[in-house]
């Protein structure tokens, strides 16, 4: 069950347990060695029988990978308080945090990334990544996740979209079952699905070792081939789902575009 985006946790601990251990395919055996705990104890936490500390919820927790987002709702369904909070980038406490993604997406230049949020949204971009962007009539604080459920808006972004788009299925059902499902996540991948059904693509039977994202801009296509990554020692809710998606040039003829529209950029008089 879900609610915006998120799942609805069962009430009892143990029933939580249980679900997420399905989720991550152990049985209580594997469980057990993985957290250092007796597989009996894992049942008799997942019938009621037992009920743990609060350090357990939170090895157990750990031990699953389970989301900072979920892990609130099962410290309740174990009787203990939150512990993880959800801070906004722009507070005062985040500045080192906030500090590092700008340096991390300014230094990417010419080169486009952007950071995004839990759904995709544009939580910030560098200049290149912005020009991207704004091909697509998009700029920070829109959804990348509803400007794909627009396929008329993505063929005229992507010379090869149908390809980027059996990517992104993939990608997002990937991040919905990291994160025990998520209805927005899983709406947006049937949407991109429905619409590879309706064109009858079919995949390649060799796939290459990256696929690349070739964009329209400018009266040209750039290609480019993506890497993501996050804060491994995240605690805050929002930080710990915040991707930084770092793209690279899949050609030459894209790098040497984009340095020289970097180099027009810095020589260009000021208005």
């Amino acid at each position: 069950m879900f609610v915006e985006g998120k799942p609805i946790l069962e009430t009892t601990f143990g029933l939580v347990l249980k679900k997420w251990r399905g989720q991550r395919r152990m049985s209580q055996l594997d469980l057990g060695l993985e957290a250092n705990v007796s597989a009996r104890h894992i049942s008799f936490l997942e019938t009621g029988r037992a009920k743990p500390s609060q350090p357990m919820v939170m090895h157990l927790c750990e031990t699953l990978g389970v989301p900072s987002a979920v892990r609130n709702s099962i410290l309740n369904a174990a009787g203990y308080a939150p512990v993880y909070k959800s801070r906004e980038l722009g507070e005062e406490d985040m500045a080192h945090i906030r500090e590092a993604v700008n340096w991390t997406l300014s230094r990417h230049d010419p080169f486009p990334a952007m950071a995004l949020d839990r759904h995709w949204g544009v939580v910030n971009a560098n200049k290149s990544a912005t020009m991207l962007l704004s091909g697509a009539g998009l700029s920070e604080g829109d959804s990348l996740l509803e400007a794909m459920a627009n396929p008329a808006i993505m063929r005229s972004t992507f010379e090869n979209w149908q390809e980027v788009a059996q990517h992104m299925v993939t990608r997002l059902r990937t991040e919905s079952e990291h994160l025990g499902g998520d209805d927005i996540l899983e709406n947006a991948a049937a949407i991109l699905q429905k619409s590879l059904v309706k064109d009858g693509f079919q995949s390649s039977s060799e796939l290459p070792a990256v696929v690349p994202a070739r964009y329209y801009t400018g009266g040209i296509v750039l290609s480019f081939f993506s890497t993501l990554s996050q804060f491994g020692s995240a605690e805050d809710i929002a930080l710990a789902e915040l991707k930084i998606e770092m793209m690279f040039p899949a050609d030459d003829a894209t790098r040497e575009t984009l340095f020289k529209l970097a180099g027009a950029q810095q020589t260009a008089p000021a208005n």
